[in-house]
């Protein structure tokens, strides 16, 4: 069978799929990986701090920030046990990513990949719910705190990524 110019190779759908992959690494909101799985001498090492530590210090601070009132603590306490269990999942799939590391193919590491990114994308879906129902109760001043700590959140996470390059 004769390929048009139109019809992809199998180079070009592989070269689309690395740079999706990427692009889901690089622009996913919040820190998809706590550890690299190998340093440049090959060893395998955990990072100091977890998801789950970084979620409560991003609880507390996002719970001050955003002013939640005593009538909101209830809808902030489903946000907040959304973003814990979100952080075990992430801390449970790179745990086993990283002692998985030095025996994964390529093939296992981007299932591992794609299993770290759909729990993330996961976890979004379960938290979106759960921050609309307490932004709908929030006054106009909190939901444009929540709108610029959003917003700031994401530039902040760019300039430190272009940074690090």
């Amino acid at each position: 069978m004769k390929l048009s110019s139109k019809q992809p190779t199998y180079a070009s759908m592989r070269l689309i799929a690395a740079a999706a992959l990427a692009a889901t690494l690089t622009f996913a909101p919040g820190a998809v990986f706590a550890a690299t799985p190998a340093s440049a001498s090959g060893t395998v090492h955990a990072a100091s701090e977890t998801h789950q530590d970084r979620t409560e210090q991003r609880i507390a601070n996002m719970h001050a920030k955003l002013k939640i009132t005593a009538a909101q603590e209830d809808q902030w306490a489903k946000v907040a046990q959304i973003m814990r269990e979100n952080a075990k999942t992430m801390d449970t799939l790179i745990q086993a990513r990283d002692d998985h590391a030095k025996d994964m193919t390529a093939v296992d590491n981007l299932k591992s990949y794609g299993d770290i990114t759909d729990a993330h994308a996961d976890g979004i879906k379960k938290l979106t719910p759960a921050f609309a129902a307490l932004y709908s109760s929030m006054s106009d001043s909190q939901k444009k705190d929540a709108d610029t700590l959003f917003r700031h959140r994401d530039h902040k996470r760019g300039h430190k990524m272009s940074k690090a390059k």
